[in-house]
This record gives structure tokens, C-alpha cells and sequence, in this order.
């Protein structure tokens, strides 16, 4: 076999294991947005009215991301010391047993406050296992792959998302349809949790298939030729990449707000607002997912042609516009009109999350880069993803509209777009720690 070609099936093998994996994972982390969104706030915050129930279970929903950041810094240091395989298999084993453990919670009705308490226990395992899951599986291909199609073959892992999102949407919405709102809320709601713990044995007998990245294997000979002991990634990366941090964070934000807000907080407005049934939300995330996973790996290719600051402003600035006429399609109550607002607002995402892995990925250095990436990319969760739903839902509390929470999406987008612009442009930039020159072509 040539050696391109041998290459390319490299590739293509480390590409599908991430992507598999990183659909198990996020499968088990978007489930749980869906369920706070349709049954947690009766389930275990129940002596709350509708929308303040929901609003509690959001506010456990957010609680995942605040372990998100904690879950980057922890994998982000053991992924520099130890590899990216090793950590890439903790964190699926986690996930996976956080989701399928919440399939056997008892509810409030049966033991109380102690419910609730479990509830977010087992979310805060859920967003430490997320926390360091998302660098990994994107370092892995960025580290395995060439720099002249890194955008588009490091996109798949990000892909994995929106596939975990359709998975989940998808179980809900069957079973949201063959099954009374009762029986739902009876017991229905469990089959897909436990299900998990299935996909993640799938998704870790391919992921233990995958090869250790050959760049951290570089970067671990030439640190064992070094007699001066190296610092933490850590400390590293805080004291000489904060620039780079702050960069991913910025960037981080319109992204990771505006994508919560079209697949979670939709069903809320949907349901509570509306008063539309909660199939007619699914289905449009369902529709919009499917679109939204086609179409991420086609931003990042562009990403490697244009390059990244161009496509990533663009995904910005057209969120910035689209986040007014979203709540204004959604207020038609149209279901054709509900899915093409979610449909589109999926796609203009995907033009900031496409080229993201790569980009976040050409800001570091090997030896620290698991660690750098994992941390703008956490940390700004906590501040978007985490607290859009919250903010979104408390506003519409306020208003009894969308107005205000479009104002808040673009003010989203404005970060991203200052982030973004003040950022230099990576694409072509080497990986490996001693070329690490940024040569753009046209």
C-alpha cells in the first residue's frame, strides 16, 4: 500500500473512533437537557409551578457545565503527561455511568429531597467526564492528520455533537410518540438513559481500537532527553498562553450560547410559551441535527481553503442577525416555520463550531495543548452554555417574549466577533513543537 493511502485510512480509522465515541458521550449529556427540559421539573422539583420548576431544572443542568472546566483542567493535565487515548477511554466510562445511573434514580415522590440531591451529583460526573472529553477527541485527529486538510478531518469529532443530540432528541421523540405524556413521565423517560450504558460499550470497544497520538509520542521522547524537569501544563499554559485562552474563550461564546438556546430552551418556549406539544420541538431539533451534522464538516473544509478567523466570523456575525428572526418564526407557530428556524440556526452554528477544533487546536504548543485548549474551551461554558437556558428562561419569565433573549444572543455574538477578529489566523500552522510557524496560503 502507497504511503498516502496508508495514511489516509489512518486517518479515516482515528477519525471514525473519535467521532463514535464523542456521539456516545455528548448523546449522554445532551439527554439530559432534553429530559430538564420536558420532565425533570416535575419528576424532581414538583411543589414548583411549570416554569420556576423548570428554571430549577436548568439550573441543575448548569450545574454540569461548572464541572465542565474542572473535568478540562484535570484531563487537560493528565492528557499532556499521560496521552490523549488513555483519558479519552476514562471519560466515556464516567459519562457512561453518570447517564446510566440516572435511568435508576428514584423520583422526589419516592424519596424526597434526596432526589434532586442525586440528580446533581451524577450531572456533576457527567460534566467532569465532558469536561475532558472534548480535547481529547479533537486533539487526537488534529495530531494524527496534515495541516492542509486539519479543518475539515478534525471537524468530524465536532460532528459527533449534533449526532449525540439527533441520537437523543431522536429516543425522546419516539418515544414521546408511542407513549402517553403518563406513561412518559412514568417511566419512559428512563429507557433512554439506560440505554447508554450499551452505546458506551459500543463506543469503547472502537475507541480502545484507536493509536496513541504521534505527536504526544514525540513530544514525550524528546521531554525524556531533557534532564531540567518540566512545569505542570498548567502552570504553562497560564502563564504563557493566557492570550491564547482568552482568545478560545471569546470565541467559545456566541457558539456555545446560541447552540443551547436552539436545542434546549426551544423545547421550553415551545411547550410553555406556545403551548405547542413537545413533539412539534423534537422533531424540528431532530430535522435541524440531522442538517447540522452534514454540514459541520463542510464549514471546517472551507475553513482549511478561506481559513478560520474568516469562517468563524461569518458563523458570528449571521447568529448576530438570525437570533431575531429565530423567536420571530418561532412566535408563527408554524411547525415548518419552527424547523427552519432551528434548522438554520444549526447550520449559521456549524460555521463557528466547524473550524473550531482546528483552530483551537493550532493556539497551542503539543505539551501543553490538551490542557490550553480544554481550558478556554470549558471555561467558557460555564459562562454561555451553562447560563443560556437559565438566562433565557428567566427572561422570558420577565418579558413573556423572545425580544430581550435575542438581545442576549447577540451580545453573545459581539464577544465572539471582538475574540475572533483580535485573533491571528492559524491555518497552516504546524503541530509539531519545534515548527510551530504559521505559513497562510491562498
Amino acid at each position: 500500500m502507497p504511503e498516502s493511502t496508508a495514511q489516509r485510512s489512518s486517518i479515516k480509522r482515528v477519525v471514525g473512533a473519535s467521532m463514535i465515541g464523542t456521539t456516545v458521550e455528548w448523546y449522554d449529556f445532551f439527554l439530559y437537557g432534553s429530559a430538564a427540559a420536558l420532565v425533570f421539573n416535575t419528576l424532581f422539583f414538583p411543589d414548583a409551578d411549570p416554569l420556576t420548576g423548570t428554571l430549577l431544572a436548568f439550573g441543575t443542568y448548569a450545574i454540569g457545565f461548572v464541572a465542565r472546566p474542572l473535568g478540562g483542567l484535570v484531563f487537560g493535565h493528565y492528557g499532556d503527561k499521560l496521552g490523549r487515548k488513555k483519558l479519552l477511554v476514562l471519560s466515556l466510562l464516567l459519562m457512561g455511568f453518570a447517564t446510566f445511573a440516572m435511568g435508576l434514580l428514584p423520583t422526589y415522590a419516592t424519596i424526597g429531597v434526596a432526589a434532586p440531591l442525586l440528580l446533581v451529583f451524577l450531572r456533576l460526573v457527567q460534566g467532569f467526564a465532558v469536561g475532558g472529553e472534548w480535547g481529547g477527541a479533537v486533539l487526537i485527529v488534529s495530531e494524527h492528520g496534515d495541516e492542509r486538510r486539519r479543518g475539515f478531518w478534525a471537524s468530524w469529532p465536532q460532528a459527533g455533537v449534533p449526532a449525540g443530540n439527533l441520537l437523543a432528541t431522536a429516543v425522546l421523540a419516539i418515544l414521546a410518540s408511542v407513549q402517553s405524556d403518563a406513561t412518559f413521565e412514568a417511566w419512559g423517560w428512563r429507557v433512554p438513559f439506560l440505554l447508554s450504558g450499551l452505546l458506551v460499550l459500543i463506543g469503547l470497544w472502537i475507541r480502545l481500537s484507536v493509536a496513541e497520538s504521534p505527536l504526544f509520542l514525540e513530544a514525550v521522547e524528546k521531554a525524556s532527553k531533557n534532564p531540567t524537569p518540566e512545569k505542570a501544563p498548567i502552570v504553562t499554559v497560564l502563564r504563557h498562553n493566557w492570550r491564547q485562552v482568552l482568545i478560545a474563550m471569546g470565541a467559545r461564546f456566541a457558539e456555545n450560547a446560541s447552540y443551547y438556546i436552539i436545542t434546549a430552551f426551544v423545547l421550553v418556549y415551545i411547550t410553555n410559551q406556545l403551548e405547542l406539544p413537545r413533539t412539534t420541538g423534537l422533531n424540528a431539533v431532530l430535522i435541524g441535527s440531522a442538517v447540522h451534522f452534514v454540514t459541520i464538516p463542510l464549514w471546517g473544509l472551507l475553513s482549511d481553503i478561506v481559513g478560520r478567523r474568516a469562517v468563524y466570523l461569518f458563523g458570528a456575525a449571521s447568529m448576530l442577525v438570525w437570533s431575531f428572526v429565530f423567536f420571530a418564526l418561532l412566535d408563527t407557530s408554524s411547525s415548518l416555520a419552527i424547523t427552519g428556524a432551528v434548522t438554520v440556526g444549526l447550520v449559521l452554528h456549524g460555521a463557528m463550531y466547524g473550524p473550531q477544533a482546528a483552530f483551537f487546536s493550532e493556539l497551542f504548543d503539543t505539551k501543553v495543548r490538551y490542557s490550553g485548549a480544554s481550558i478556554g474551551y470549558q471555561l467558557a461554558s460555564i459562562l454561555a452554555g451553562g447560563l443560556a437556558p437559565l438566562i433565557a428562561t428567566a427572561l422570558l419569565d420577565a418579558t413573556g417574549g423572545g425580544l430581550l433573549i435575542s438581545v442576549y444572543v447577540a451580545a453573545t455574538c459581539v464577544v465572539t466577533l471582538v475574540a475572533v477578529f483580535l485573533s491571528r489566523e492559524t491555518r497552516g500552522t504546524s503541530l509539531r513543537d519545534a515548527e510551530r510557524t504559521t505559513s497562510v496560503t491562498a
